[in-house]
């Protein structure tokens, strides 16, 4: 099992780098992304973000060149190792200086900085360490046990797929109505006369609830569902002031019956969950808003 993880990281690894550096590089949503993330805020400027975005891009796309061409050569790991410490300061940085700004690190990212980043990073660091020392050719790995080469690359593909944010509505969200689906908490009520979702965003957008949080929302709608009467929506956000951000979902529950016609100010509960940890964010300020239709989410 050793023998075809070295063999096949060169592989695995000229798969992410090889992704990662052809958006930076070919992508028109490199510069649409670009003042969004922590690299424009620390040199304080747009053009030369996204100048720098597609200069790394171009040295991802040599590396994983070079790990597809020449494993065995100890350059290309090391080039690989250098780029994920690198990345792994940056991501450090920019926590530190940006918390609600993105990494950048497939130029297709608007989401904060979390865990997954320093994961991946740490993935490239580690794989292009052990591709410089074990100086395997990936071919042999391949040709001569396909089966568990295949077994391995599918695992290994799931992993960076976990470990990127951007491709969440891609499999993350669907899994997560699914789980709602099957235990009970369909996206769809039962009721013939259901309010549609984006009713309820266009309630939820007007009311005071929404101008208490909008300075934390980060995003449009991620996810929706309903749960014993309230209907659920979900966003993304940053909490904290700039020394003690840190990203968060932040979660409405409105009657899933409002509408227009029900009422000029729903009654909104609300509630932080950090993004890292999981465990909900206590937010006293709502707690003392001077309306009463603003209400923390219990649990």
């Amino acid at each position: 099992m050793l023998s075809l993880t070295t063999g096949l990281a060169p592989l695995v690894l000229a798969g992410l780098l090889g992704w990662t550096g052809a958006v930076k590089v070919f992508s028109r949503g490199t510069a649409q992304q670009a003042p969004k993330t922590a690299l424009a805020r620390m040199l304080r400027s747009s053009e030369r973000a996204t100048t720098v975005l597609r200069a790394t891009g171009a040295g991802e796309l040599l590396i994983a060149v070079g790990l597809l061409v020449v494993p065995a050569n100890p350059v290309p790991g090391a080039a690989a190792a250098v780029l994920g410490a690198g990345f792994l300061g940056y991501l450090g940085y920019g926590r530190a200086v940006a918390p609600e700004s993105s990494c950048g690190c497939s130029a297709s990212e608007d989401t904060p900085i979390t865990w997954r980043a320093f994961a991946r990073a740490a993935v490239v660091l580690i794989g292009g360490a052990t591709v410089a020392v074990a100086q395997d050719t990936w071919w042999p790995a391949v040709t001569e046990r396909p089966a568990g080469a295949l077994a391995f690359l599918a695992a290994a593909a799931a992993v960076l797929v976990a470990l990127s944010a951007d491709l969440d509505r891609w499999w993350l969200l669907p899994l997560r109505r699914t789980r709602l689906r099957v235990f009970g908490h369909p996206l769809l009520g039962t009721a013939t006369d259901q309010v549609p979702v984006a009713a309820s965003v266009e309630l939820l957008e007007n009311s005071l609830a929404w101008q208490a949080a909008a300075p934390v929302v980060r995003s449009a709608l991620l996810d929706h569902w309903e749960d014993d009467g309230w209907r659920i929506l979900q966003y993304s956000g940053v909490y904290g002031d700039r020394e003690n951000a840190r990203p968060v979902a932040v979660v409405f529950a409105l009657d899933a019956t409002a509408g227009r016609d029900t009422g000029d100010d729903p009654i909104v509960r609300i509630s932080y969950v950090d993004a890292d940890s999981g465990e909900a964010v206590a937010v006293d300020e709502l707690r003392a808003a001077p309306s009463r239709r603003i209400l923390p989410m219990a649990g």
